[in-house]
C-alpha cells in the first residue's frame, strides 16, 4: 500500500527534537538573565521605566545636560560626505512606512485565518532615545529614526518568522548566519519522510506558543 501522510512513518529522532528544545531554553535563561543584568544598569545609570516611559532622576538630567554638544558645535564636526548621504537615509523613509503599512494589513487579514497569535509592534518599535538630554536635537530626531526603522524591521521579521513556520518550517541545505529564532525548531533539509509531521507539530507550535520557540 503506498504511503500516504496519515500513514508516513514519523522519521523524527525524539532525542533530535529533546536537544533543540534543551537549547531553547538555555537561549531563553540566558535572555532572563540578559534583562536581569539590564535592570541592574537601569539602577546605575539612575532611571526607571513608569509606564513605558523613561524617568531620570533629576541629578541624572543635570549631568546629562552638561555633556550635550551644542547642535552647531556638533555640525561644525561633521564631514561634508557625511552631510551629503543624509538625503539617501531619510528617503528610505518612505519604503519603511510602507512597509510598516503592507505587513500590518497581512497580519491583521492572515494571521486569525491561519490561527498564528498577532505579533504587537510594541514588543519590537521603542521610541525613547529622545529622552536622553546629553544629545542634541539633530541625534535625537536621529535616533527617533533608527529606532523606527529598526524596530520595524525586527516586527517584520518576527511577522515573518511565524509566516514561515506555518507554511515552509524546513531547514535550508546550508548554515544561516542569524535565522530568526523560529528556525532551529524546522525539519531537517531532505527529510521528506517526516515534513508532514514536522509541519503539523510547527504550525501547532507556532499557534500555540509562538513566544516560546
Amino acid at each position: 500500500m503506498p504511503e500516504t501522510p496519515e500513514n508516513t512513518p514519523d522519521t523524527t529522532d525524539p532525542q533530535d527534537v529533546s536537544v533543540i528544545d534543551t537549547i531553547l531554553a538555555r537561549i531563553r535563561a540566558l535572555q532572563s538573565e540578559m534583562e536581569a543584568e539590564l535592570s541592574k544598569r537601569r539602577e546605575a545609570f539612575r532611571y526607571r521605566l513608569e509606564r513605558g516611559r523613561v524617568v531620570f532622576e533629576d541629578e541624572a538630567r543635570r549631568r546629562h545636560r552638561k555633556l550635550r554638544v551644542r547642535l552647531w558645535t556638533f555640525l561644525k564636526a561633521t564631514r561634508p560626505m557625511v552631510v551629503l548621504t543624509a538625503p539617501f537615509i531619510y528617503a528610505l523613509i518612505v519604503p519603511f512606512v510602507l512597509l510598516d503599512l503592507f505587513v500590518t494589513v497581512y497580519q491583521a487579514a492572515c494571521f486569525p485565518v491561519y490561527g498564528i497569535p498577532k505579533v504587537p509592534r510594541r514588543d519590537h518599535i521603542r521610541i525613547d532615545r529622545h529622552h536622553l538630554a546629553y544629545l542634541n536635537g539633530l541625534q535625537k530626531l536621529n535616533c527617533i529614526y533608527c529606532g523606527y526603522c529598526n524596530g520595524v524591521l525586527a516586527w517584520v521579521r518576527e511577522v515573518a518568522g511565524r509566516t514561515e513556520a506555518y507554511w515552509c518550517p524546513i531547514k535550508h541545505a546550508g548554515g544561516l548566519k542569524d535565522p530568526h529564532r523560529h528556525y532551529a525548531g524546522f525539519v531537517d533539509f531532505g527529510d521528506g519522510e517526516g515534513f508532514d509531521e514536522g509541519l503539523a507539530r510547527s504550525r501547532k507550535k507556532i499557534g500555540e506558543r509562538p513566544d516560546e520557540t
